[in-house]
């Protein structure tokens, strides 16, 4: 039986280094996954508390009675965004990821691009189309490969929204 040097460990084999480099992303996306900030967010803590947890936030939305919702948008390839609302005296009231067809079926023409954005955040992607319109897109969690869409006009939404194929996960793109 071979006998281990006394200076150290017995290196790895390479067979177990490959396994090792495989299954490290592995868990590194598995890690942050769960280690979700919002996780770490409950309702009644200060704007401070959420500052220190979250970071600076990608945009803030004013809400009736001087509160007001902030937004987290991991794009523009993240498939989540997820709104803090604050009360007027700027203690967390809620903490949703909006990023999901329920919001998606809320979204209705006409609807003021302000609100859109309340309820969605910002897009990951605006296409210029014709005129003064623009295409503006939703990378979010799903099976299927799709992204949400919409067309703006003139300041609101032209249309209605669509789910179609996300070009980044188009296999013959």
């Amino acid at each position: 039986m071979p006998r281990r040097p006394a200076a150290g460990p017995a290196l790895p084999s390479a067979a177990a280094g490959g396994r090792r480099a495989l299954l490290a992303p592995a868990l590194s996306l598995l890690a942050a996954c769960a280690g979700a900030p919002t996780a770490r967010l409950t309702p009644g803590q200060t704007e401070a508390d959420m500052l220190a947890v979250m970071g600076q936030p990608t945009g803030r939305y004013p809400l009736a009675g001087a509160a007001q919702r902030v937004e987290y948008a991991t794009g523009p390839n993240g498939k989540r965004t997820w709104m803090v609302d604050l009360d007027a005296t700027g203690r967390v009231r809620s903490v949703e990821q909006v990023l999901k067809p329920e919001n998606f079926r809320k979204v209705r023409h006409a609807m003021p691009v302000q609100d859109l954005l309340l309820l969605l955040g910002r897009p990951s992607e605006k296409s210029r189309e014709r005129g003064d319109r623009e295409t503006w897109s939703w990378r979010y969690e799903n099976h299927e490969g799709l992204w949400a869409r919409v067309t703006v006009a003139y300041g609101q939404v032209f249309g209605d929204m669509v789910l179609t194929s996300d070009p980044q996960n188009d296999p013959l793109l």
